[in-house]
């Protein structure tokens, strides 16, 4: 569906830095202001950022969206472009009028016009985007773990060497971002699907930048890194601390931005010292993988209230193409039946046939059916947690033969759980 008249969809340059801060905050609602945030570098990718203008009013954006270009996207045993839909946003006083719907389908078209064949998001609001295609593909948990919580034991940790200093994007930026980036390549089918990398300079720079404006009221940004016996670093954290004194003495919180480790060892090292910091009680942290290390580290995860919620969203533009790259975990052979209301070329039949841990060769079928499902479920699917079997319980997937849903649930699956904790 075009845009409706009178509004229209153009490129949008750095030059309107501002009409876009405008049309965010109004979106989004802040306590900042355009004056503040003008200086706070700008992860937007501007040569893949548009706006929607009225005719009356060309100035004021009732409309904006952006992708990151992610080159190097993992998905099971892969890693693959992606564009990844960020800053959508209607002004208030422009809602209702098929906006959004337009500025969702010109990012279908311009993905797929860069060689993306899949789009990623992590959703503001979870009721929109599944009527776009979108899955829900991850999910996230969040803790509050209690200071000295106890941890189960880890062969090698005591030797890991700890070091604690207050972020320097000069000194610790490559540092971390290589760990970030490694964490997703680990051997052995523990790589973990959806953890993008720090692809752009823009993102690069504005994950960096600790500028007091995000600090919320916290102390300057610190990062805590763990190194092997060679003085490698495997493992580092990013956290501030916030002070609560109570009549009890100190209740201060030690808030973990990001927390990534290599090895096991190096996991338990990391939040050892995490957990037993001086005067705080607490550590919160945010955007964890559901099987991340300290899930399992914790000796009681009851305390540290685990809180649970979506994560990636997944939506696949190309399916032969987006099907044909990832991996499979075991072998598959079945007819999907798909449906696609917004990408047409998708929809039909498909035989998707693979060997275990290879990739597949899709091709259009006349054949019956095993699997019956909308384009949205395979996208909740395609990143390895979200199982074919579960939507089926659902009734989002419909299996017409119940031994290929076993297989297929099997193969789509992947060991360890997808997650993300950086895309923004």
């Amino acid at each position: 569906m075009p845009l409706p008249e009178p509004y229209s969809l153009l490129p949008v340059g750095e030059e309107r830095h501002d009409d876009v801060l405008l049309l965010d905050i109004w979106a989004f609602p802040t306590g900042e202001t355009v004056d503040a945030l003008r200086d706070l570098p700008s992860p937007l990718s501007w040569n893949r950022t548009f706006g929607v203008v009225h005719a009356d009013d060309e100035k004021l954006l009732a409309g904006f969206h952006g992708a990151y270009p992610l080159r190097a996207y993992p998905v099971p045993g892969a890693e693959v472009s992606c564009g990844w839909l960020t800053w959508v946003g209607v002004h208030p006083g422009h809602r209702r009028r098929g906006i959004l719907r337009g500025m969702i389908e010109h990012h279908f078209a311009d993905c797929l016009s860069n060689g993306e064949p899949i789009s990623g998001l992590m959703a503001a609001e979870t009721p929109i985007y599944g009527r776009f295609g979108y899955g829900m593909a991850s999910t996230q948990v969040n803790l509050t773990i209690p200071r000295g919580a106890a941890l189960r034991p880890v062969a090698g940790s005591e030797e890991l060497a700890v070091t604690l200093e207050v972020w320097d994007a000069a000194a610790h930026g490559d540092l971390v971002a290589g760990i970030h980036r490694d964490y997703a390549r680990l051997p052995a089918g523990l790589g973990r699907p959806g953890w993008a990398t720090r692809e752009t300079p823009a993102q690069r720079v504005s994950r960096d930048t600790d500028a007091p404006a995000r600090r919320g009221g916290k102390e300057a940004l610190r990062v805590l890194v763990v190194r092997d016996e060679s003085g490698t670093a495997v493992a580092y954290a990013t956290f501030r601390r916030s002070s609560s004194w109570e009549r009890a003495g100190a209740e201060g919180t030690v808030h973990v931005r990001e927390a990534v480790a290599l090895t096991p060892a190096a996991a338990h090292r990391m939040w050892s010292v995490l957990l037993d910091l001086d005067l705080t009680s607490k550590v919160q942290i945010a955007n964890l993988p559901i099987d991340d290390p300290i899930v399992s580290l914790l000796v009681d995860i009851r305390p540290a209230v685990p809180d649970y919620q979506d994560n990636s969203w997944i939506r696949i533009l190309d399916l032969p193409a987006a099907l044909s790259q990832r991996a499979f975990a075991g072998d598959v052979d079945v007819v999907l039946e798909v449906t696609d209301a917004m990408l047409p070329a998708n929809a039909g039949r498909w035989r998707v046939r693979a060997d275990a841990w290879g990739r597949a060769e899709v091709t259009a079928s006349d054949a019956e059916p095993d699997l019956v499902l909308d384009i949205r479920e395979l996208g909740a699917a395609h990143l390895g947690s979200v199982t074919l079997s579960s939507l089926a319980q659902a009734g989002l997937v419909t299996a017409r033969t119940p031994e290929a849903l076993r297989q297929a649930s099997a193969a789509w699956s992947w060991p360890v759980a997808a997650g993300a904790n950086w895309i923004f």
